[in-house]
């Protein structure tokens, strides 16, 4: 799942490096309407696409990239996903929130707020971990994410947890020494 002003081709330079050692792909474009969309509506969306794709027992290993890796990690733990996800990987993702998000009025960005430090849907989402405890987990971040401020708040609060050696967000997916340990992460049996 792409980020909020991505499109599916961000993924293209890991799509590259996996060399089609992961097909089936999907990439799905999401419409998050600048952070209009909040991130259950979202899910909903994802969990559609899944569903359209794989059907509704195949088991998937999901990959979200910032604010796809929080409507990700919704659809695991708030829509049934964690029924049929073996491993979630989540790439600079605010999943205990970020600074960045305070600004945005959250009457109109509700997909932004739902990114804020102590949002009603973060703290909903970590106040319950028991389905993310029964899938795979890693973390993938930056310290030096701006967009995700702090950093490290771009962790699951399960699983393991790797910093990439880039400085900006967008170089999680554009810089070959981010893309490399994603890839040897997703083809990983």
């Amino acid at each position: 799942m792409h980020g909020l002003l991505d499109t599916p081709a961000v993924f293209n330079g890991l799509k590259r490096e996996l060399a089609g050692g992961r097909e089936p792909l999907l990439v799905p474009a999401l419409p998050l309407r600048l952070g209009r969309t909040s991130v259950e509506e979202a899910a909903e969306v994802l969990g559609a696409h899944i569903e359209a794709a794989f059907g509704r027992v195949d088991t998937i290993d999901l990959l979200g990239f910032s604010i796809g890796g929080v409507i990700a990690r919704c659809w695991i733990q708030m829509l049934g996903g964690h029924l049929r996800t073996r491993r979630f990987v989540s790439v600079g993702s605010p999943q205990q929130g970020t600074l960045t998000a305070l600004p945005w009025p959250g009457r109109i960005f509700t997909g932004i707020a739902d990114l804020r430090w102590g949002s009603a849907l973060l703290q909903r989402l970590n106040g319950d971990l028991e389905r993310l405890h029964r899938i795979e987990c890693h973390s993938f971040y930056s310290a030096l994410d701006l967009a995700v401020l702090p950093g490290w708040s771009a962790v699951l609060p399960v699983g393991g947890r790797t910093m990439l050696p880039v400085l900006t967000h967008p170089q999680l997916l554009r810089d070959r020494a981010a893309i490399q340990p994603l890839a040897r992460e997703l083809l990983r049996a």
